[in-house]
C-alpha cells in the first residue's frame, strides 16, 4: 500500500515537472507584461523601455509596459506580487521599490520573498539639481544659502521609499542641512515643477535630468559618484564639490512573482543580458550617463545580493521614517 502511494506521488510528480518543462519550452506565448513603479519619464521608466524593446526582439514577443505610480514603487509591487507567477508579468525595481520600502511601509503585503530575481539591468548615478534662479551658483554656496535658511528649500523626489527619495536623503544627511523633501508619483512631474520654479530642486538619477541639465533648463550642483560622467562633463563629483560623503549610485533589477518556474527565470535572465549588450541598449545608456552590468553581474543571484544587502542598508539608514 505504502509504495503504491510513493508510485502514484513519483508519477504526479514526474507529470508536474514534464507540464513545467512543456511550459517553459513554449514560453512565451503572448505579450509580456512588465510594470514600471512610477509615472511615465522617469528614470525607471526610460530604463525600462529601452531593456524592455530589446528583451522582447530576443524573446520574440512584444514586452507592454505598465506605470504604476503611487507610494514609492509600492503600490506597483503590490501588483506584481499578486501575478499569476507564469513569466507574463515582470516588473522593475531599485533599491528603493525592492529595499528600503520595508522600513518605511513596515505593513506592505508583500515581503522581499514575494519576489524572484531575474536580472539587474542597469547603474544609475544620483544628481541634485536646483532650478536655474537658484540663488546660488555651485554645491558649496547651496549648502551655505541652505544652513541660512533652515527648512525654507524645498527638493523634488518620485516618492517616500523610491531611488530618488534615497538620494535626496543622503544628500541632506551629508551636507548637513534641513530641508523640506516634496514626493511626486514619479521623477518627470517633480522635474517638471523645478524646470517651472514651483519647487527649488530635485534629486534624481542622472538618466531622467541630465538633457535638462545640458539645455540649461535646471541647475546641476552634483553627481553623487566618484567620476564625472560623460554626459554631464561640466557636473562635479561629491568629492570635487566638497562633499565626498554624498555617494548615490543605484541599480535597477527585474523581479518577477514568488512561483515563477526556474526555466522562465532563466529565459528571462538571458534575454536581459542580450538586451544589455546589444548595441542599442548600450547607445541609450550612453546618452543616460547609465552603466550596464558587469559581465559577472548578470545572475539571479547577484541582484538578490544587493536586495539582501539594501534592505539592511536603508534599515538602519531610514528607522526614524517607519510609519
Amino acid at each position: 500500500m505504502i509504495w503504491f502511494v510513493l508510485k502514484r506521488s513519483l508519477a504526479a510528480l514526474a507529470a508536474l515537472s514534464f507540464a513545467t518543462v512543456a511550459f517553459a519550452q513554449d514560453y512565451p506565448k503572448r505579450p509580456i507584461t512588465m510594470i514600471v513603479p512610477f509615472a511615465a519619464g522617469g528614470t525607471s521608466d526610460v530604463i525600462a523601455r529601452t531593456v524592455a524593446e530589446q528583451m522582447g526582439i530576443a524573446l520574440g514577443q512584444t514586452m507592454v509596459i505598465e506605470n504604476v505610480a503611487g507610494a514609492g514603487g509600492s503600490t506597483a509591487l503590490a501588483r506584481a506580487s499578486r501575478a499569476e507567477p507564469d513569466g507574463y508579468t515582470i516588473a522593475i525595481g531599485n533599491a528603493g521599490t525592492n529595499a528600503a520600502t520595508y522600513t518605511i511601509y513596515p505593513k506592505l503585503p508583500f515581503t522581499p520573498e514575494s519576489f524572484v530575481p531575474i536580472a539587474m539591468v542597469a547603474k544609475t548615478f544620483g544628481v541634485v539639481a536646483v532650478r536655474k534662479d537658484f540663488p546660488a551658483k555651485d554645491l558649496k554656496e547651496f549648502i551655505a544659502y541652505a544652513k541660512a535658511n533652515p527648512g525654507k528649500i524645498n527638493l523634488g523626489h518620485a516618492g517616500v521609499g523610491s531611488s530618488n527619495y534615497l538620494i535626496c536623503k543622503s544628500f541632506v544627511t551629508a551636507a548637513g542641512i534641513d530641508a523640506t523633501l516634496v514626493g511626486y508619483r514619479g521623477a518627470a512631474p517633480a522635474l517638471t515643477d523645478a524646470i517651472g520654479g514651483q519647487i527649488d530642486g530635485v534629486c534624481d538619477a542622472a538618466a531622467s535630468v541630465s538633457q535638462a541639465i545640458n539645455d540649461k533648463l535646471v541647475k546641476g550642483l552634483v553627481v553623487g559618484s566618484t567620476v564625472r560622467l560623460a554626459s554631464l562633463p561640466d557636473l562635479p563629483t561629491s568629492a570635487e564639490a566638497g562633499l565626498a560623503e554624498f555617494e548615490a549610485q543605484g541599480w535597477n533589477g527585474l523581479f518577477a512573482p514568488k512561483g515563477t518556474p526556474p526555466a522562465v527565470i532563466a529565459k528571462l535572465n538571458a534575454a536581459a543580458r542580450t538586451a544589455v549588450e546589444s548595441d542599442a541598449v548600450k547607445k541609450r545608456f550612453a546618452d543616460l550617463s547609465t552603466v550596464a552590468p558587469d559581465p559577472d553581474e548578470h545572475t539571479p543571484e547577484v541582484l538578490q545580493k544587493l536586495v539582501t544587502r539594501d534592505v539592511e542598508k536603508y534599515r538602519k539608514m531610514l528607522a526614524d521614517e517607519a510609519k
